[in-house]
């Protein structure tokens, strides 16, 4: 079994993330930007990934949010343009996959572990060979430097600190 070089295909991507807002909703946020690569053999089993956003990218359908998130006091987009994550380990669990890897945010490396469900492999009508994945996780998002907040009159927190991780990922084999 050789390895192959896949792609993230970002037109029929996307990385999501989910945050409770007063503790009643959730605000959901998306990187526009992003690239990756992965190193796999044909059932991907101890797979290496690689991946990068960049923050500039992060849209909440609201202008003013994103800017804010974009500051200092959280991202800080001048100093930290980019997210990225690199795996240490890719392996199957029962008919899915387990992916441990560090993530890096704000100059921040720490390990995270993301549940991935294997959709399959197909050909689509131009011979492109194209995998299917979706990963969910979540983190502290105080843990990374992402601390700002503020307080409700009840006492509540504006912004949840867990920060739930969603993306579908489609990957193209490379020539």
């Amino acid at each position: 079994m050789t390895n192959a070089t896949w792609a993230i295909d970002p037109s029929h991507s996307e990385i999501q993330f989910k945050v409770k807002h007063l503790v009643i909703t959730t605000v959901t946020g998306n990187f526009k930007e992003f690239s990756g690569s992965v190193e796999a053999g044909d059932d991907f089993d101890g797979a290496s990934i690689a991946f990068e956003a960049n923050i500039a990218s992060i849209n909440t359908n609201s202008e003013q949010r994103d800017g804010h998130l974009k500051s200092a006091d959280f991202f800080d987009a001048e100093k930290f343009p980019t997210l990225s994550f690199k795996s240490t380990s890719f392996t199957k669990d029962g008919d899915d996959f387990e992916l441990v890897g560090n993530l890096t945010i704000k100059g921040v490396t720490l390990p995270v572990t993301l549940e991935v469900e294997y959709n399959g492999t197909a050909t689509d009508p131009w011979g492109n060979v194209k995998a299917g994945f979706e990963l969910k996780g979540k983190i502290n998002r105080k843990d990374f430097g992402l601390a700002w907040n503020a307080i409700t009159e009840a006492g509540s927190a504006l912004v949840s600190e867990e920060v739930k991780l969603i993306a579908n990922i489609q990957l193209v084999k490379q020539a």
